[in-house]
């Protein structure tokens, strides 16, 4: 039984890291569709056509990106500190479980806002001008190469530091 968990677990981040790195993929391949489209650039300000394939590419991304972030949230379990004594007691599992939890959630706002807005300027099926978005397509889904690690090793941190709970304790020297 034990073989199972390990063997999941081993699955779990490779589902992790499978999403992320689609959707790191889909938000570059989105920026690619989006400069084949015309477009006109004076200084700051741009003139285009919205491209529907980049809509649809990062769209894609979106829900790849948020879905790795869930099933490794929901799969990785809850770990909490609540205090700064707690934190310093803490054991090292724990203490990478919440820095990784933070930065994950970190690099999950930066590559979800990117790519929201990069979507959502092609969302428009007409001609539309505006400030320039260049790369938020991209950057976005370099964010999301970075996301997956985040993730991963908040995982494997998390399922680390709950089997640590589950072990039982020594009695130590007597």
């Amino acid at each position: 039984m034990a073989l199972v968990t390990k063997n999941l677990g081993f699955l779990v981040c490779l589902l992790i890291l499978a999403l992320d790195v689609t959707a790191g993929i889909l938000g570059i391949e989105a920026e690619i569709a989006e400069n084949k489209v015309k477009h006109v650039r004076v200084l700051i300000f741009e003139c285009r056509e919205s491209s529907h394939q980049a809509f649809k590419l990062g769209l894609a991304a979106v829900v790849l990106l948020s879905l790795a972030h869930v099933i490794a949230i929901l799969l990785g379990g809850c770990v909490c500190v609540w205090s700064k004594a707690d934190m310093n007691n803490a054991t090292a599992n724990k203490q990478l479980a919440v820095a990784s939890l933070i930065f994950s959630w970190i690099t999950l706002a930066l590559a979800f806002s990117m790519l929201i807005i990069a979507t959502l300027t092609n969302a428009r099926p007409r001609k539309s001008c505006g400030l320039s978005h260049h790369r938020l397509f991209s950057i976005g889904g370099i964010v999301c190469f970075i996301h997956a690690l985040f993730t991963v090793a908040y995982y494997v941190s998390a399922t680390a530091s709950a089997r640590e709970h589950k072990l039982p304790r020594s009695a130590g020297p007597t």
